[in-house]
């Protein structure tokens, strides 16, 4: 395997971490609102959100380096990256919305009191 593909995999690999570690966060705060735990699902939001940043950062360096003429060869790794990047950005929206939702069923509930 030449030093291109083995940094790409790299990359990937990279990719795929933050973006499991910020859909494990974002499964997390779904979990807390739940339990209408609002500032701890916030701050897992926030951890969700720091995680995609790292993602990004690496997805921006493989973009810029596209756009300065360099290219890579697309592998399944990569495209796997990809997949679990936008999957977990996914599961973040739906966990805010989650949280929202929760947070009305505590205010109808604690009117209905």
């Amino acid at each position: 395997m030449n030093e291109i593909t083995e940094n790409m995999q790299m990359l990937s690999f990279n990719i795929i971490l933050h973006a499991g570690n910020a859909r494990s966060n974002a499964m997390e705060a779904i979990k807390l609102a739940k339990e209408f735990k609002f500032d701890e699902a916030r701050n897992k939001i926030s951890e969700a959100d720091n995680e995609f940043t790292e993602a990004h950062h690496i997805q921006t360096e493989l973009l810029q380096d596209e756009a300065e003429g360099k290219q890579h060869e697309v592998n399944v790794i990569l495209v796997h990256a990809q997949d679990h990047l936008m999957t977990a950005m996914t599961v973040k929206d739906l966990a805010n919305e989650m949280i929202e939702i929760y947070e009305r069923i505590e205010r109808l509930e604690d009117h209905s009191k």
